[in-house]
Protein backbone atom coordinates (compact mmCIF):
# COMPACT_ATOMS: atom_id res chain seq x y z
CA UNK A 1 0.00 0.00 0.00
CA UNK A 2 1.06 3.58 -0.69
CA UNK A 3 1.98 6.11 1.93
CA UNK A 4 -1.20 7.62 0.91
CA UNK A 5 -3.02 4.72 1.94
CA UNK A 6 -2.08 4.71 5.05
CA UNK A 7 -2.17 8.22 5.96
CA UNK A 8 -5.81 7.58 4.76
CA UNK A 9 -6.37 4.88 7.22
CA UNK A 10 -4.81 6.60 10.04
CA UNK A 11 -7.28 9.59 9.53
CA UNK A 12 -10.33 7.19 9.22
CA UNK A 13 -9.45 5.39 12.62
CA UNK A 14 -9.08 8.10 14.31
CA UNK A 15 -11.93 9.91 13.34
CA UNK A 16 -14.38 7.34 13.26
CA UNK A 17 -13.48 5.66 16.51
CA UNK A 18 -12.44 8.64 18.29
CA UNK A 19 -8.65 7.67 19.09
CA UNK A 20 -6.70 9.66 20.91
CA UNK A 21 -3.22 8.57 20.08
CA UNK A 22 -2.02 7.68 16.47
CA UNK A 23 -2.01 4.04 15.54
CA UNK A 24 1.64 2.44 15.60
CA UNK A 25 2.54 0.92 12.76
CA UNK A 26 5.76 -1.49 14.04
CA UNK A 27 7.89 -3.15 11.46
CA UNK A 28 10.45 -5.63 12.67
CA UNK A 29 13.93 -5.80 10.52
CA UNK A 30 15.25 -8.99 9.93
CA UNK A 31 17.77 -8.02 6.84
CA UNK A 32 20.68 -5.50 7.05
CA UNK A 33 20.07 -4.08 4.10
CA UNK A 34 16.63 -3.33 4.88
CA UNK A 35 18.03 -1.24 7.87
CA UNK A 36 20.71 0.42 5.68
CA UNK A 37 17.71 1.62 3.20
CA UNK A 38 15.73 2.81 6.12
CA UNK A 39 18.75 4.70 7.64
CA UNK A 40 19.18 6.17 4.25
CA UNK A 41 16.29 7.23 3.00
CA UNK A 42 13.81 7.71 5.30
CA UNK A 43 13.98 10.38 7.73
CA UNK A 44 13.64 9.51 11.85
CA UNK A 45 14.26 9.68 15.60
CA UNK A 46 16.76 7.85 17.49
CA UNK A 47 16.30 7.46 21.63
CA UNK A 48 18.49 10.14 22.93
CA UNK A 49 19.31 7.31 25.74
CA UNK A 50 18.16 3.82 25.87
CA UNK A 51 14.33 3.67 26.43
CA UNK A 52 12.15 0.78 26.73
CA UNK A 53 10.05 -0.50 23.62
CA UNK A 54 7.06 1.03 25.19
CA UNK A 55 8.94 4.24 25.62
CA UNK A 56 9.82 4.13 22.21
CA UNK A 57 6.07 4.43 21.06
CA UNK A 58 5.29 7.17 23.14
CA UNK A 59 7.62 9.32 20.31
CA UNK A 60 5.25 7.48 17.58
CA UNK A 61 1.82 7.63 18.90
CA UNK A 62 2.11 10.46 21.28
CA UNK A 63 4.06 13.21 19.23
CA UNK A 64 3.59 11.93 15.52
CA UNK A 65 7.83 10.12 15.39
CA UNK A 66 9.52 7.85 13.00
CA UNK A 67 11.43 6.01 15.95
CA UNK A 68 14.19 3.51 14.85
CA UNK A 69 15.20 1.09 17.65
CA UNK A 70 18.41 -1.05 17.96
CA UNK A 71 19.80 -3.21 20.64
CA UNK A 72 21.49 -0.69 21.82
CA UNK A 73 19.61 1.66 22.54
CA UNK A 74 17.01 -0.36 23.53
CA UNK A 75 17.00 -0.29 27.98
CA UNK A 76 14.94 -2.96 28.65
CA UNK A 77 15.42 -6.54 29.12
CA UNK A 78 12.72 -8.08 28.82
CA UNK A 79 11.78 -6.86 25.83
CA UNK A 80 15.34 -7.62 24.65
CA UNK A 81 14.33 -11.51 25.77
CA UNK A 82 11.31 -10.80 24.07
CA UNK A 83 12.97 -9.23 20.67
CA UNK A 84 15.63 -12.32 20.65
CA UNK A 85 17.94 -10.19 21.44
CA UNK A 86 19.31 -12.27 25.14
CA UNK A 87 18.85 -15.45 25.86
CA UNK A 88 17.57 -16.78 29.27
CA UNK A 89 19.67 -16.05 32.06
CA UNK A 90 19.36 -16.09 36.06
CA UNK A 91 18.81 -12.55 36.01
CA UNK A 92 16.08 -12.53 33.34
CA UNK A 93 14.14 -15.25 35.29
CA UNK A 94 15.43 -13.28 38.87
CA UNK A 95 13.06 -10.00 37.58
CA UNK A 96 9.90 -11.70 37.47
CA UNK A 97 9.94 -12.88 41.12
CA UNK A 98 7.76 -10.30 42.73
CA UNK A 99 4.87 -11.50 39.92
CA UNK A 100 5.43 -15.56 40.99
CA UNK A 101 5.31 -18.27 43.68
CA UNK A 102 9.13 -18.91 43.16
CA UNK A 103 11.91 -19.48 41.15
CA UNK A 104 10.62 -22.26 39.37
CA UNK A 105 7.24 -20.64 38.24
CA UNK A 106 9.18 -17.65 37.02
CA UNK A 107 11.22 -19.76 35.00
CA UNK A 108 8.29 -21.36 33.69
CA UNK A 109 6.29 -17.94 32.62
CA UNK A 110 9.34 -16.70 31.29
CA UNK A 111 10.19 -19.21 28.96
CA UNK A 112 6.49 -19.36 27.93
CA UNK A 113 6.69 -15.39 26.56
CA UNK A 114 5.93 -14.93 22.78
CA UNK A 115 9.23 -14.38 21.26
CA UNK A 116 10.78 -13.75 17.73
CA UNK A 117 13.66 -16.08 16.74
CA UNK A 118 16.95 -15.10 18.34
CA UNK A 119 19.46 -13.28 17.32
CA UNK A 120 17.58 -12.95 13.96
CA UNK A 121 15.95 -9.47 14.55
CA UNK A 122 18.31 -6.25 13.22
CA UNK A 123 16.04 -3.28 14.55
CA UNK A 124 12.31 -1.99 15.33
CA UNK A 125 10.73 0.72 13.86
CA UNK A 126 7.69 2.66 14.86
CA UNK A 127 6.11 5.35 13.53
CA UNK A 128 2.76 6.54 13.43
CA UNK A 129 0.19 4.77 10.50
CA UNK A 130 0.07 7.65 8.26
CA UNK A 131 3.90 7.63 8.09
CA UNK A 132 4.60 3.62 7.62
CA UNK A 133 7.80 3.21 5.27
CA UNK A 134 7.09 -0.41 4.63
CA UNK A 135 4.02 -2.16 5.31
CA UNK A 136 4.03 -2.80 9.10
CA UNK A 137 3.91 -6.66 10.39
CA UNK A 138 1.69 -4.93 13.45
CA UNK A 139 -0.43 -1.80 14.26
CA UNK A 140 -0.46 -1.00 17.60
CA UNK A 141 -3.81 0.89 19.27
CA UNK A 142 -3.79 2.26 22.64
CA UNK A 143 -7.26 2.48 23.07
CA UNK A 144 -9.75 3.06 25.44
CA UNK A 145 -12.72 -0.17 26.50
CA UNK A 146 -14.65 0.76 24.10
CA UNK A 147 -12.31 1.63 21.22
CA UNK A 148 -10.91 -1.71 21.65
CA UNK A 149 -14.08 -3.32 21.53
CA UNK A 150 -15.16 -1.87 18.45
CA UNK A 151 -11.78 -2.74 16.37
CA UNK A 152 -12.11 -6.34 18.25
CA UNK A 153 -15.65 -6.81 17.07
CA UNK A 154 -14.71 -5.54 13.21
CA UNK A 155 -11.75 -7.61 13.34
CA UNK A 156 -13.66 -10.88 14.31
CA UNK A 157 -16.67 -9.64 11.81
CA UNK A 158 -13.91 -9.18 8.67
CA UNK A 159 -11.67 -12.34 9.83
CA UNK A 160 -14.76 -14.70 10.58
CA UNK A 161 -13.19 -15.70 14.18
CA UNK A 162 -15.38 -16.06 16.91
CA UNK A 163 -14.52 -16.08 19.85
CA UNK A 164 -11.44 -14.02 19.93
CA UNK A 165 -8.52 -15.17 22.36
CA UNK A 166 -6.63 -12.79 23.89
CA UNK A 167 -2.82 -13.28 24.82
CA UNK A 168 -1.50 -11.43 28.00
CA UNK A 169 1.73 -11.91 29.65
CA UNK A 170 3.53 -10.85 32.68
CA UNK A 171 5.95 -7.81 32.09
CA UNK A 172 5.94 -7.11 28.63
CA UNK A 173 3.00 -5.94 27.65
CA UNK A 174 3.65 -3.54 24.61
CA UNK A 175 7.07 -6.02 23.42
CA UNK A 176 5.70 -9.15 23.91
CA UNK A 177 1.80 -8.34 23.23
CA UNK A 178 2.44 -7.00 19.50
CA UNK A 179 5.08 -10.18 19.14
CA UNK A 180 2.24 -12.70 19.79
CA UNK A 181 0.06 -10.96 16.59
CA UNK A 182 2.66 -10.91 14.47
CA UNK A 183 3.90 -14.63 15.26
CA UNK A 184 -0.15 -16.09 15.33
CA UNK A 185 -1.26 -13.82 12.77
CA UNK A 186 -4.12 -12.98 14.72
CA UNK A 187 -5.31 -9.78 16.68
CA UNK A 188 -4.14 -9.87 20.39
CA UNK A 189 -6.27 -7.91 23.52
CA UNK A 190 -3.96 -7.11 26.56
CA UNK A 191 -3.52 -4.97 29.44
CA UNK A 192 -0.47 -3.03 30.14
CA UNK A 193 2.04 -4.40 32.55
CA UNK A 194 3.96 -2.65 35.27
CA UNK A 195 6.41 -1.13 32.80
CA UNK A 196 4.20 0.12 30.05
CA UNK A 197 2.19 1.32 32.56
CA UNK A 198 4.26 3.63 34.38
CA UNK A 199 7.12 3.95 32.04
CA UNK A 200 5.37 3.74 28.68
CA UNK A 201 2.93 6.41 30.36
CA UNK A 202 -0.63 4.83 30.03
CA UNK A 203 -2.04 6.18 33.03
CA UNK A 204 -4.97 6.86 31.62
CA UNK A 205 -5.90 2.79 31.67
CA UNK A 206 -5.32 2.23 27.52
CA UNK A 207 -6.20 -1.03 26.84
CA UNK A 208 -3.90 -2.67 23.82
CA UNK A 209 -5.24 -4.07 20.67
CA UNK A 210 -2.60 -5.48 17.77
CA UNK A 211 -3.78 -6.43 14.54
CA UNK A 212 -1.45 -7.74 12.26
CA UNK A 213 -0.80 -5.21 9.48
CA UNK A 214 -1.86 -6.97 6.54
CA UNK A 215 -5.28 -7.38 8.19
CA UNK A 216 -5.87 -3.70 9.18
CA UNK A 217 -7.68 -3.11 5.48
CA UNK A 218 -9.67 -5.70 6.15
CA UNK A 219 -10.85 -4.13 9.47
CA UNK A 220 -11.35 -0.99 8.16
CA UNK A 221 -13.46 -2.18 5.21
CA UNK A 222 -15.84 -3.66 7.88
CA UNK A 223 -15.93 -0.55 9.87
CA UNK A 224 -16.69 1.49 6.81
CA UNK A 225 -19.56 -1.07 5.92
CA UNK A 226 -20.82 0.22 9.20
CA UNK A 227 -20.95 3.76 9.26
CA UNK A 228 -22.09 3.41 5.51
CA UNK A 229 -24.86 0.98 6.31
CA UNK A 230 -25.86 2.75 9.84
CA UNK A 231 -24.74 6.51 9.44
CA UNK A 232 -22.15 6.32 12.62
CA UNK A 233 -19.29 4.03 13.76
CA UNK A 234 -21.40 3.08 17.07
CA UNK A 235 -22.35 -0.36 18.06
CA UNK A 236 -23.62 0.67 21.08
CA UNK A 237 -26.16 2.57 19.63
CA UNK A 238 -26.53 1.95 15.69
CA UNK A 239 -26.82 4.93 13.86
CA UNK A 240 -24.53 7.66 16.15
CA UNK A 241 -21.25 8.90 15.37
CA UNK A 242 -19.55 8.32 18.66
CA UNK A 243 -18.48 5.07 19.36
CA UNK A 244 -19.57 3.60 23.25
CA UNK A 245 -22.25 6.22 23.95
CA UNK A 246 -22.17 6.38 27.59
CA UNK A 247 -26.24 6.50 27.55
CA UNK A 248 -27.93 3.31 29.29
CA UNK A 249 -29.34 1.35 26.22
CA UNK A 250 -33.51 1.74 25.68
CA UNK A 251 -33.63 4.60 29.03
CA UNK A 252 -36.63 6.45 28.08
CA UNK A 253 -35.31 9.19 29.93
CA UNK A 254 -32.23 9.94 27.89
CA UNK A 255 -33.81 10.56 24.25
CA UNK A 256 -33.79 13.50 22.16
CA UNK A 257 -35.85 15.28 19.66
CA UNK A 258 -35.84 17.66 16.95
CA UNK A 259 -37.14 21.22 18.35
CA UNK A 260 -40.56 21.72 16.76
CA UNK A 261 -40.78 25.28 15.28
CA UNK A 262 -43.13 26.25 18.55
CA UNK A 263 -40.51 25.91 21.03
CA UNK A 264 -38.09 27.30 18.19
CA UNK A 265 -40.20 30.44 18.55
CA UNK A 266 -40.19 30.68 22.12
Amino acid sequence: MSTETYRQMQEYFMHHLRLMHYPVAIRYIFEQEELDRFKRDVPHYVPGKALTFCQAEIGARMEGLTVLMEKDRLGCANAKFVFGWKGLDEAEIKSHMKYVRDMDQAEAFVRSKPRLPEGKLVAVVVSPLADAFAPPHVVHFYCDNMQAYHLAVDWMSAMNVHPLKPSMTMNSAACGGNVQAYNTASMNIFLACSGSYNAGKTERGEINVAIPGEQLVLVMERLKKRVDDHGGASITRPGQPFPGADICKNCPLITFKKAGAEEAQA
